[in-house]
């Protein structure tokens, strides 16, 4: 008896200490098993009624992260990621490389690095549990403080950590996007497909070089834990409009800002789709200002309007 007493007790161990972590927890635990882990997820995306899936692989080979994205509906779209290079292979131009530490369109950036970055603008809520893709799954809710963002909830897989659906939610609750596991499994072994794409020869990341900022544009303000992740000055592919551009992240969501001179065409002021995703245009000065980001159209106009040239 004593013995069929000690076995259950292990067993109901972990659930226990399941029981007594936090949200927090929760998250960090994710973020480690993204980094760790070996895994092959088979997903789809859904967003304004459509419908797209993908699979990815995940492992470490050699003391390396190792990825590996496929899109599988429409023209071939593939990713591939050592550590911190990414390889983008599609079907209408050569392959071409660039330095990142993740493949972007899956996770949010925040779920693979630190997680305080997400502290100013969120809260961690624990929420109940389901069933998703065959697999016991805890729900965390990523709250807004404010009304300057959506929310999200992600469900965590309570055996290995690992995320099985993540939504982007408005604050009428509605489900503007989803990200959702249909199956996932964990390696024994590297499979073939991620022991090849470390040792093959993929093109060199080149270093993208912006041309020199032609003005001195700032924020009076910005959301709270929203950032500048990247600035440039460039000209439009295929055109001669040349336009600078301002990258904005608070680990989950991200805003871009493009500036340019006025065009003769008149661009409409506010546009929004099913998805959260919504492009707003300003005149601010002699400079048209259009912001595009999965927020409220009203945080899209408050930031551009509170854009200012500085001397």
């Amino acid at each position: 008896m004593r013995t069929i007493l000690t076995i259950l007790s292990l067993v109901a161990l972990p659930a226990f200490a399941q029981g007594e972590m936090s949200a927090k927890a929760w998250l960090e635990n994710m973020s480690q098993a993204l980094h760790q882990q070996g895994y092959k997820a088979s997903m789809v995306q859904v967003q304004a009624g459509h419908i797209r899936p993908l699979v990815y692989l995940h492992d470490k080979v050699d003391d390396k992260e190792v990825a590996f994205l496929e899109y599988l509906n429409g023209p071939p779209q593939k990713a591939v990621r050592i550590d911190n290079t990414v390889t983008f292979i599609e079907h209408d131009q050569a392959p071409y490389s660039i330095f990142s530490k993740r493949i972007d369109g899956l996770w949010p950036a925040a779920f693979t690095n630190d997680l305080s970055v997400l502290k100013p603008s969120y809260q961690f809520v624990l929420g109940g549990r389901a069933r998703i893709a065959g697999r016991p799954g805890q729900l965390v809710r990523i709250i807004s403080k404010d009304n300057n963002r959506f929310s999200y909830r992600v469900w965590l897989d309570m055996e290995s950590f690992l995320p099985l659906r993540f939504d982007t939610v408005s604050a009428e609750k509605t489900i503007l996007q989803q990200l959702m596991v249909v199956e996932i499994g964990q390696f024994d072994s590297t499979p073939e497909i991620l022991q090849e794409a470390i040792k093959r020869q993929w093109p060199q990341a080149r270093v993208i070089r912006a041309q020199k900022q032609a003005y001195n544009w700032k924020f009076t303000w910005l959301p709270t834990g929203f950032k500048v992740k990247t600035r440039d000055h460039h000209r439009l592919f295929g055109s001669r409009d040349s336009v600078e551009y301002i990258g904005l992240t608070d680990g989950i969501a991200n805003i871009s800002v493009y500036i340019s001179e006025p065009k003769s065409t008149e661009l409409p002021s506010e546009l929004t789709s099913q998805n959260g995703m919504a492009i707003v245009t300003e005149r601010v000065g002699d400079a048209e200002v259009v912001v595009v980001g999965q927020a409220p159209s009203k945080t899209l106009v408050e930031i551009a309007k509170s854009l200012r040239l500085e001397d």
